[in-house]
């Protein structure tokens, strides 16, 4: 049956949405924050259509905060039901040629851990690098107790913090820098973090725990959700104050406000090299459900 690859178009979100997930129950993704991401001016998306149904899609653009110039993202997913049909290598070949127009000279993606995606990958040039790991909790079975909060610490959520997050980014930053990778990243600027971190719409401020310290500060965890499922999207602790168990403190507090709130389930992505992390989600119970293989190659 013949396909079509084209530009994501307004009406595209939810099939561009389910094809993002293909397969994949722990990615946690609404067709608003797919539409919402299309018009951040770094995001491309293109959509592989087959008889009226979007069934593909492939993510990809420029990485603005790599101090090595022509550095690209790309991602392909394909419904399961339509791959070995040359889909995923037509978006990927798309997509190769609009980021080579834009500049990119190094495109850097991830394939899940199984045998048809990492075969995918390698028969395409890419090349096997750093491994990552998603990992999920009931949240329809008790957490553990709240750990105790230290003298001086004090608990809020980013929902206090609207007026001004500019405390919270100073978190992030510090904490992004400590962040395993092989991609020497300069710091966000305040004005992007807020288009693409703060004002993402599944972005939940009133899950997300920040951590004060005498006033200030010093970490949090940040949470996004569907309205069933919760997704930590980055847990952070300043470098002042790192080792006092402030991150665990600030994840448990949101956990179990998400647990209150009726989500069902939990879900996260960790770098299989950030050992403290990886630490604390065992604590709380989280158990491995996938895992993904980052990829390069040279365009």
């Amino acid at each position: 049956m013949p396909y079509d690859i084209r530009p994501f178009a307004p009406e595209d979100a939810a099939g561009a949405t389910d094809a993002y997930r293909a397969g994949r129950p722990h990615l946690v993704v609404t067709p608003e924050v797919t539409s919402w991401l299309v018009g951040l001016p770094h995001y491309h998306l293109l959509v592989a259509e087959r008889a009226g149904q979007v069934v593909g899609s492939a993510r990809f653009g420029p990485v603005t905060e790599s101090t090595v110039p022509h550095q690209g993202f790309l991602n392909v997913s394909v419904l399961p039901e339509h791959r070995g049909s040359g889909i995923g290598t037509a978006l990927l070949t798309a997509a190769e040629r609009e980021l080579a127009v834009l500049g990119v000279r190094d495109a850097h993606g991830w394939a899940d851990g199984t045998p048809e995606a990492l075969g995918f990958a390698a028969a395409r040039g890419y090349r096997r690098g750093r491994r990552a790991q998603f990992a999920g909790r009931d949240l329809t079975v008790p957490l553990p107790p709240l750990p105790p909060t230290p003298p001086g610490i004090e608990l809020r959520t980013a929902a206090d913090f609207l007026d001004d997050p500019y405390p919270v980014y100073l978190v992030d930053i510090d904490g992004t820098r400590a962040e395993p990778g092989d991609l020497d990243l300069a710091d966000q600027s305040y004005e992007s973090w807020l288009a693409e971190i703060w004002q993402r719409p599944d972005q939940d401020h009133t899950l997300t725990t920040v951590v004060l310290d005498r006033g200030r500060a010093v970490a949090f965890s940040a949470a996004q959700t569907d309205g069933r499922s919760y997704w930590s999207a980055f847990t952070a602790t300043c470098s002042t104050h790192r080792g006092r168990g402030l991150a665990k403190l600030a994840k448990a507090h949101s956990l179990h406000r998400a647990q209150a709130r009726g989500l069902t389930a939990a879900y996260t992505n960790n770098d299989g090299d950030n050992a403290p992390m990886l630490a604390i989600n065992d604590w709380f119970g989280y158990r491995v459900c996938a895992e993904e293989w980052k990829h390069s190659r040279t365009l």
